[in-house]
């Protein structure tokens, strides 16, 4: 509510609230043809009625004593005004079912129950068959409806919590796929730029030596810088799926600019792999021979693909320096681990004359054409 503006019911609520204030003018009716302090009294009491109404949507705090208070008018006018005004309890029966812990919900019911009850009670003996046949229904009606109320008030909490909880998953979603494509530029990058620091440190020693083969490598700079342009706009843009056969022709490529000697083995069909298999581990070999080329002062590296019982194991080794105590590979190998977690797949890591990484994922092998699904 906006400072210095009166806001008679919550905005949230919209029309529902007036359209209530409908069934006041039944008792207005009756209190106009009572005298004396019937009359007066009627009327002021209908007055502090509405002022309860009111309340009842704003003071949480105070809620159970406004509630009280209503009930109270209701009984006061249906047993020294008219029997009829009891139909008035249809309020207090819709906010007793805002109640949402058991214990207040069905005290405050037995409560009302006990003073719609007393009128009819009280008239009794002046109740003719047919006013007893019309009342009886309408509060029924009355006690069961905080029930209803109360069950779609739960409704639109849990609804609410739900949308709530929608967001924050909806959120952390996009907060996870912004640091997945920063990880992945970065891998990307990473991969690509270190193939233009070798070629630069090659054409650098070269441009005394042999300018044709100088001016060979700096077009194979720009090509690399265009590839890496535009490696950057499709990660940007759709994540391409990069397969394990052009990330081992690009592996191959960097390691013989790097000096260093690949060589390759594979017994596996790497079809079969399913396309997010293939992209995740595309991505760890890329790591992987990264940190080949910058931190193991290796000569050789030899990767090996083996695919055994439904599982495809990939072995990167090389004869370098082996890993430390200081670590320098430390955050790559970790985000290595953490893309196979994503597939179920494992990581290995020994250091001795070198060091091997075996990476372990489980092969979802790909519908072929003509395979029946069982």
């Amino acid at each position: 509510m906006s400072k210095g503006k009166l806001e008679i019911f919550p905005a949230r609520y919209g029309f529902f609230p007036y359209m209530f204030l409908i069934y006041l003018f039944m008792p207005g009716y009756y209190i106009y043809f009572e005298t004396g302090w019937k009359l007066y009294a009627g009327y002021v009491l209908l007055g502090l009625f509405l002022v309860t109404y009111r309340q009842l949507y704003f003071a949480m705090k105070s809620f159970t004593n406004w509630l009280i208070l209503q009930i109270a008018i209701v009984l006061f006018l249906s047993v020294f005004i008219n029997i009829n005004i009891v139909f008035l309890g249809f309020f207090p029966a819709h906010f007793i079912g805002w109640y949402k812990e058991k214990k207040q919900f069905f005290t405050a019911l037995i409560l009302f129950g006990l003073s719609i009850f007393t009128p009819i009670i009280i008239h009794y003996n002046h109740l003719n068959p047919n006013t007893l046949f019309y009342i009886i229904p309408f509060i029924l009606i009355m006690l069961f409806s905080p029930f209803g109320i109360r069950s779609m008030n739960s409704r639109m909490e849990l609804e609410r919590q739900l949308d709530e909880a929608n967001e924050r998953i909806e959120e952390l979603v996009k907060r996870e796929e912004r640091l997945r494509i920063a990880r992945d530029l970065h891998d990307t990058l990473g991969h690509t730029l270190s193939l233009i620091t070798l070629k630069s440190q090659l054409v650098g020693k070269l441009l005394m030596k042999d300018i044709e083969r100088a001016k060979h490598e700096v077009k194979e700079i720009e090509r690399t810088s265009r590839a890496a342009l535009s490696q950057v706009r499709e990660l940007v843009s759709d994540m391409r799926a990069i397969t394990i056969t052009e990330e081992l022709q690009a592996s191959s490529a960097i390691l013989e600019a790097a000096g260093i000697s690949f060589q390759y083995h594979d017994d596996s069909i790497l079809e079969d792999a399913s396309g997010v298999t293939q992209n995740i581990v595309s991505m760890c070999l890329r790591e992987a021979v990264t940190n080949v080329v910058k931190h193991s002062q290796a000569k050789n590296c030899y990767i090996a693909i083996i695919e055994n019982a439904g599982e495809m194991m990939i072995s990167i080794q090389d004869d370098g320096k082996g890993i430390g105590i200081n670590n320098q590979a430390g955050n790559g190998l970790k985000g290595i681990s953490e893309r196979l977690e994503l597939i179920d797949g494992a990581l290995k890591i020994t250091s001795h004359k070198g060091t091997k990484l075996l990476i372990t994922v489980p092969v979802i092998v790909k519908e072929r054409e003509g395979d029946v699904v069982s």
